[in-house]
């Protein structure tokens, strides 16, 4: 099978899968070009609640595959970049699920992810320092944001690999399971995402993200959207609430 991103819908959970175990999933520029528009599509997708990023087998990502970088590195870095940040601004919540190694551009989609999940055993690395590659400035600053910048520049600076426990101090991932562990406590996370407010986590992610000046939009939405109401109504009534507003579709 070509290297590609495979992908399907279960259960309101879309799971996108780098498919390229040749290389240890290292992700070539066609994959890289085709990230944001199925992005796209599964963000108009109204059956869709929540996204997991994956990789084939035991590896998430090994990172670009370095004979795009020979052939044409700046093109090769900017759409990897567009499709970091095409994932970063999905509007539904997303989870990296990383067994193996995660390292240079599967860390950029991993950090791109609202959370991360690692087995343990897994391996993060940041490595352009290895490659006499400038790290894109929103990437560093995505990265900045997660581990601090002291934790940032030890990654940046020494592209050194730190493992699964490092990585959960250091605020990189944010649960670590046993092995084996991984696929299971993935399911039932995401179910809980699944059932909860999509205008709650929709307007939490944006305000996360920086957007504090879309408050009065988050006001409007939360007034017409009848949540509130029903979440209220299913605590006094002891039952599950069955919330209905949901992501607009793009355009």
């Amino acid at each position: 099978m070509e290297p590609q991103l495979l992908h399907g819908v279960a259960d309101s959970v879309a799971t996108v899968v780098i498919h390229h175990p040749a290389k240890r999933n290292a992700v070539t520029a066609a994959m890289w070009a085709a990230l944001p528009p199925l992005l796209d599509r599964l963000a108009a997708d109204p059956d869709v609640r929540a996204l997991v990023l994956t990789g084939e087998g035991g590896t998430f990502c090994a990172g670009a595959d370095i004979s795009t970088l020979r052939e044409a590195p700046e093109e090769a870095q900017q759409l990897a970049v567009r499709a970091e940040e095409a994932l970063a601004a999905f509007p539904k919540p997303t989870l990296a699920a990383v067994r193996g190694h995660c390292v240079g551009g599967g860390s950029q989609l991993a950090a791109a992810c609202d959370l991360r999940f690692a087995e343990e055993g897994a391996l993060f690395g940041v490595t352009p320092a290895k490659l006499g590659i400038v790290y894109p400035a929103s990437s560093t600053r995505r990265l900045v944001s997660l581990v601090g910048p002291a934790a940032a520049k030890y990654l940046l600076f020494s592209g050194e690999l730190i493992d699964s426990a490092r990585a959960l101090r250091t605020g990189l991932v944010d649960e670590v399971l046993p092995e084996d562990q991984l696929a299971k406590r993935v399911a039932e996370f995401t179910r809980i995402l699944v059932s909860r407010s999509q205008l709650t986590q929709a307007a939490a992610k944006e305000f996360a993200n920086g957007r504090a000046d879309r408050d009065a939009h988050w006001g409007e939405q939360a007034r017409g959207s009848g949540d509130t109401a029903e979440g209220v109504a299913a605590f006094l009534e002891r039952r599950q609430p069955r919330f209905t507003w949901s992501v607009p579709s793009p355009g």
